[in-house]
Order: C-alpha cells, then structure tokens, then sequence
C-alpha cells in the first residue's frame, strides 16, 4: 500500500506521548486560516509504502518504547488516505507500536470507522465551535459533520482536543463557554484538552505559495492568553493535557 507524504519526523515530542515517529501525510481540504503548513494541502508526487515506513520507525524503536512513544499519522489530513492508515496503524499495533491519528475530522465517516479500529489515541484539532466562526476560519461550509465525529471518536477512543488560542478571534468568552458546553456534553473521561498558543511562524509560505495570509496584523498568543483560556477551562472542570 502507497501513502503520499510531505515530510517525516522520527523524533517527534508534540504529536503524542512520549517520542515519536511522525509521518505527515501530504492533502487537505480544510484550508484553515493559521495553518502554519499550507504546503501540506496539495497531495503532490511524494510516496512511501507501509513497508519502508514500518522499516524506518524500527530504526529508532528503542527511543520511541522507552519513552512510552510511538507511531503518528498526521498531516495535511491523514483520514483522507484512510487505506493507508488503515494498512499502517495495523502493522504498527501487530509489531507493538503504539498509534497516534492526528486529524481535524474534516473527513468522510467511512475513513473515520476504518482508521479507527487500529487506533490507540486520537489527536484532535478543533478549529471554532460557532459555525459562522469556523466557516470564517476554513474553508468547511459547516462544522456540523467535524462535531459529530469528534463524538464518535470520544465514544470509541482516548482523545486529545486540541484548540489554538487566537487572540481576539477563538479567545473570547463566549468562544470558550461554547466550546466547554460541546465539552462537557461529550461523556469520555479520557478526554483531555491541549490549549495551543496561536503563531505566525509559518506565515511566510503562504507568501512563497503566491497565497493571502488571511489573518495578517493578528498578534501571537502570549502565555497570558494561553493560561486565561486554561483557567476558564480547569474551573468548568475540564482536564488538560498539560496544564499550564
């Protein structure tokens, strides 16, 4: 089975626990605003088969067992390659490794109940609860199919949601009481969040890509912002990650 990728990490700390191997699969559709790698959105030419990645991750297996660490498909959006994923994360669960799927659940249900069998944590990137918010952020017409596999996940797996604190755009108070509510209706008590502070690092390859960087003038998110949003979320009684 043929993956196409855009790029590959084998010492990974922030895709999952412990060390990883990180493979970023190439394609997305979801188009969002931040992305600070827009040149993962286009599938491109670039392949590798389950067998030479398989290969690869056992070089450093050592790194990854000792360190509680594993294997992660991310992207771009690895669902939409989900015969791929499927084929790896089996070989990986088969050889013992662990597997991570960091997605944003903009993806077919039929990728999601395919994956997600041979999936031992899922990483989750909320965007925005409001629709008319995450229809300003991405290019979804509507955030509705992305919820509800985010719950379908939860039921099934422990999950990781991460959400990017973007100063004066997801910060506000409202944003978050929307995003607790959508929280604390989802019944996992494996479910941790992961605040992200929002940055404009990669900013620069929209400019390369001949693209608009449509949130231009949007400042950095400080440790100030980071920790607001936490501590709006550990009093509503929702655990994180890595409390701050």
């Amino acid at each position: 089975m043929i993956g196409y990728y855009h790029s590959k990490e084998t010492f990974g700390t922030v895709d999952g626990e412990g060390i990883r191997y990180v493979l970023f699969l190439a394609g997305c559709g979801l188009g969002c605003a931040f992305c600070h790698n827009p040149d993962t959105w286009i599938k491109g030419e670039r392949s590798i088969t389950v067998e030479a990645t398989l290969k690869d991750i056992n070089q450093y297996r050592n790194f990854y067992d000792a360190s509680g660490g594993g294997f992660t498909a991310s992207g771009g959006e690895p669902l939409l390659q989900p015969n791929f994923v499927t084929d790896l994360f089996a070989a990986c669960q088969k050889d013992g490794i662990h597997t991570t799927l960091d997605t944003a659940g903009f993806c077919k249900t039929e990728a999601l109940l395919q994956v997600l069998p041979y999936t031992d944590h899922v990483l989750f990137s909320l965007k925005a609860i409001d629709h008319k918010l995450h229809r300003k952020l991405t290019l979804a017409d509507s955030n509705e199919a992305i919820i509800r596999n985010l719950r379908y996940i939860a039921e099934h797996k422990p999950v990781t949601v991460r959400y990017v604190v973007i100063p004066q755009v997801t910060d506000d108070a409202e944003s978050i009481k929307k995003l607790i509510e959508l929280l604390h209706s989802i019944k996992n008590v494996q479910l941790k969040v992961d605040v992200l502070p929002y940055h404009f690092m990669g900013a620069y390859k929209w400019n390369e890509l001949g693209m608009v960087y449509k949130l231009e003038g949007v400042p950095a998110a400080t440790s100030t912002d980071v920790k607001r949003v936490s501590d709006m979320l550990l009093t509503a009684n929702i655990p994180l990650q890595y409390p701050k």
